[in-house]
């Protein structure tokens, strides 16, 4: 066990976001939790990070556990002069091979030179996994990380997260509204709705009725059509775009 959590509850400005959360996290496992908006996704990633304290509730994490961390976004001041490899360098300096490693782990082994304003959406979200996978995590957190990446990118991505997977063995802990992309780099799937819906492999969770009721039943045919198993060579079929199963 990497990280659990047993009963938790989190309030902000006086409500109540979460309640009676019970979950697990074990090595080498993809993990998504799926929710609509509000319904605590960030909130909980927070909480398991530490950046944010429980209102009740505990949180056991496994002795010296080490986390990376991908955020929804980065807002960094455009004029500001700062190159991809000083931003890895940011707070203390890294060696230049490790930082190398990570750019060629994040699939972006090219852009230390260049400014971090002049990298496209991709590249950006990129060089933030790099960073993450600096430290070499146990559990890699990523909050919506491909907010504004179109279809092709965001399965790219997911298909650099599962192979990050495999090549360090930690696991993956993702919060993401794409359920037609997420579910087939899933092994677990959590439904979070201010509480624990559902949860189970993403064929289990996708016919919960739960989920069903917060996401419609049109979800399923997208799960299918992303849905692959590991033992074919990735084509651009999966690129095709299911405008039915997107969730917003």
């Amino acid at each position: 066990m990497l990280i659990e959590t047993e009963n938790l509850s989190a309030r902000a400005g006086g409500r109540t976001i979460l309640s009676g959360v019970d979950m697990c996290i074990e090595p080498g496992e993809i993990v998504t939790i799926v929710g609509p908006n509000g319904s605590g996704k960030s909130t909980l990633l927070r909480l398991l990070a530490g950046a944010m304290k429980p209102a009740s509730g505990h949180i056991r994490r496994k002795r010296g556990l080490r986390i990376g961390y991908v955020p929804q976004k980065l807002a960094l001041d455009p004029t500001l002069p700062m190159t991809v490899r000083r931003f890895l360098d940011l707070p203390h300096r890294r060696r230049g091979a490790e930082v190398a490693e990570a750019l060629e782990q994040a699939e972006v082994p090219h852009v230390a030179d260049q400014q971090m304003a002049s990298l496209s959406g991709g590249q950006f979200q990129r060089v933030l996994l790099a960073r993450a996978l600096l430290g070499r995590p146990d559990l890699l957190m990523l909050d919506e990380a491909t907010q504004g990446l179109d279809q092709p990118g965001s399965a790219a991505f997911y298909r650099r997260i599962e192979a990050v997977r495999d090549e360090l063995g930690c696991a993956v802990l993702m919060v993401s509204h794409e359920l037609h992309v997420v579910m087939s780099a899933s092994d677990r799937v959590i439904c979070l709705n201010g509480h624990v819906c559902c949860e189970g492999t993403p064929e289990v969770v996708s016919s919960a009725p739960a989920y069903r009721e917060l996401f419609g039943t049109g979800t399923g045919g997208a799960l299918a059509l992303y849905r692959h198993e590991h033992d074919h060579a990735h084509d651009h079929a999966d690129h095709d775009h299911d405008h039915a199963g997107h969730a917003h």
